[in-house]
């Protein structure tokens, strides 16, 4: 049986690895899962200690869309996640799919730019 090199090796993550990852402040994260009720990392002792999954990131990843990048307001971004979580998923995919293609663009232009 061959082993599978493209599948991601690290299961947990730190808040901090979490928060760096979406540009926000650890507290903003705590404060999302106080208010998101799906966003449950797991948590080691006291609580202090916080392990997010990949599943964990992918909720991040749709509450930031909708509250950084959409400008919801909590409230009004969980509604969305409770009455249409299918479309929201969709919205987000779709975001992330068309920021990686902006990203790659802009790195094109400036590699032509230095050519000419």
């Amino acid at each position: 049986m061959a082993l599978k090199t493209d599948k991601n090796l690290k299961l947990y993550y730190s808040i901090t690895e979490v928060a760096e990852k979406f540009g926000v402040n650890e507290s903003t994260l705590r404060y999302w899962e106080q208010e998101f009720p799906h966003l449950k990392p797991k948590t080691r002792g006291t609580g202090n200690i916080r392990q997010y999954t990949d599943k964990d990131i992918e909720q991040v990843q749709l509450i930031y869309n909708l509250v950084k990048v959409r400008g919801f307001k909590i409230a009004a971004a969980r509604k969305i996640l409770h009455s249409n979580r299918t479309g929201a998923d969709k919205t987000a995919e779709v975001l992330s799919k068309l920021i990686e293609i902006r990203d790659e663009l802009q790195l094109m232009k400036k590699q032509l730019d230095a050519v000419y």
